[in-house]
């Protein structure tokens, strides 16, 4: 891969976690391609191939409902999320360079407004990437958690 495309990979793996951080939902749906597929899977279920997710979402009108549902019908108490997300490890690269499959690891902290932070969930991304005009689009995004249970209740995107 050219160190240009690596460094656009990267780049787009932090603004996804800044974009989340801020509670940016239009530009978060921003990201993904119309055909995406979003899922939050527990580790143990990847591993064992079971299809069982905690959420699983199939294109963007998907994507839009659980925004919607963010914002306007469900109720909890706030919290703000900070993702630490590390260096993207690209896994393989289309002969025609618009299709890349990559993994990051990946740090969600939650702090409620009593200022208590605590490690929310922490995995990894596997990706399906695509480049369209210069510009990075999530096709599929499969996070897979390492904790045996998600704290409360899961509101917000990983």
């Amino acid at each position: 891969m050219q160190p240009e495309k690596y460094l656009l990979v990267s780049q787009f793996y932090q603004e996804y976690a800044a974009i989340t951080d801020q509670a940016k939902w239009e530009d978060w749906l921003a990201l993904f391609s119309d055909d995406c597929t979003y899922k939050i899977q527990s580790r143990e279920n990847y591993d064992r191939n079971l299809p069982m997710a905690t959420l699983s979402l199939t294109g963007i009108g998907m994507l839009k409902d659980r925004i919607y549902g963010i914002t306007e019908t469900i109720f909890h108490d706030p919290y703000h999320q900070l993702h630490i997300v590390n260096s993207p490890l690209i896994l393989s690269e289309s002969s025609s360079g618009n299709i890349i499959e990559s993994q990051a690891n990946y740090s969600v902290y939650r702090t409620k407004n009593d200022g208590i932070a605590e490690v929310f969930n922490v995995g990894r991304y596997l990706d399906r990437l695509r480049l369209v005009d210069g510009k990075i689009k999530i096709e599929s995004r499969l996070c897979i958690f390492d904790n045996d249970m998600i704290l409360n209740s899961l509101i917000y995107p990983i």
